[in-house]
Formats: C-alpha cells, structure tokens, sequence
C-alpha cells in the first residue's frame, strides 16, 4: 500500500522538514496537474485527477505535525478516526475522570458568560496538549526504530487520545469566545 510518506519519497517518520514538504507539494502538483493531460484520454485524465488528490491529502496529513501523528499511529494499526476504534475505549479510567471534570467546569463557565475562566482553563488544557502531542511523537519515533511493539503503539495511541479530548475542548472554548465576542 503506497502511503503519504511514499508519495513524497520520505521515511515514515513525525520528523518532517515542512519547507522542503511545501516545495516539493509546488513541483508535483505542477507535474500532476489534471491540465496537463486535458487533451489526453479519459484514463489520462482520471489517473492525472486521483495523482492530484492523493498529492494534496498527502500533503495536507503530512504539514500538520498532529495529523501526521494520527497517521503514523494509523500505520501502525490504530486509527483513532474511527468511532469504534478500541483504543479510545482503551484510555486510562483516570484520565477520562480528569476529562469530565474539566467538561463539567467548562459548562458551569459558559453557563455562567465567564469568558476569563474559560480562556485560563483553555491555556492550561492547551499547554497539556501540547505534551501529550511530545509524548506521542517521542512513542512513535521509537516504534519507527523498534517496529509495532504494543507497548510502544499504547503509548502513543493514549497520548494521542488525549491530544483529541484536549482537541475538543479547545474547539468547545473557542466556539463560546466567538460566542461571547460576536
């Protein structure tokens, strides 16, 4: 299976240099361009046309440093995408405790128009995120040298559930600002 890495012909790794990824984006896409092959046949222009799209969702998972996360752990045999995905009922009790604690508060900060309480829990909530997006990143560079050791691909598929929750909750923060400031 050709992945988002081999269409750019990098190693399967988080570590990307994002430059040298855009420019290279610019020099395929021209290549690939669907325009190119306008006068070709039908095939022509269908396998210029998926070239293309593979090209910009490579391109799209492979910039962003917490999609590129998500998708390496996806090649590795878990995909957090999925509702049903078994690693996020697989998180720790605790942390889902922790969760529905900071839920709670941010609902009695809404309920109560308390803008600056939300945006102090959001840079808390944001800063942890940020860790558990390093803690996952550092657990699949050592799967990318160790191969799928399970405890390597739990690790970083918690750390990952985590950098989701905190996702959410940064999404949920966000909406009440614009709420709030419209």
């Amino acid at each position: 299976m050709r992945t988002h890495f081999d269409v750019f012909g990098l190693p399967r790794s988080h570590a990307v240099d994002v430059p040298a990824l855009e420019k290279q984006f610019r020099e395929l896409s021209l290549q690939l361009h669907p325009d190119r092959v306008a006068q070709g046949s039908a095939r022509e222009r269908l396998q210029a046309l998926e070239g293309t799209t593979a090209l910009n969702e490579a391109y799209k998972t492979l910039k962003d440093p917490v999609r590129r996360a998500f998708y390496l752990l996806k090649l590795h045999g878990i995909d957090l995408d999925r509702e049903d995905a078994g690693a996020q009922k697989d998180m720790p009790l605790a942390f889902l405790e922790e969760v529905m604690t900071l839920r709670e508060d941010l609902d009695d900060a809404i309920a109560a128009k308390d803008l600056p309480k939300a945006q102090a829990m959001a840079k808390d909530v944001a800063a942890r995120k940020q860790a558990a997006l390093a803690e996952a990143v550092a657990a699949l560079q050592g799967l990318e040298g160790a191969g799928d050791s399970p405890d390597g691909v739990r690790k970083a598929s918690h750390a990952l559930g985590r950098v989701r929750y905190f996702t959410r909750f940064l999404e949920q923060v966000d909406a009440f600002e614009e709420e709030v400031l419209a």
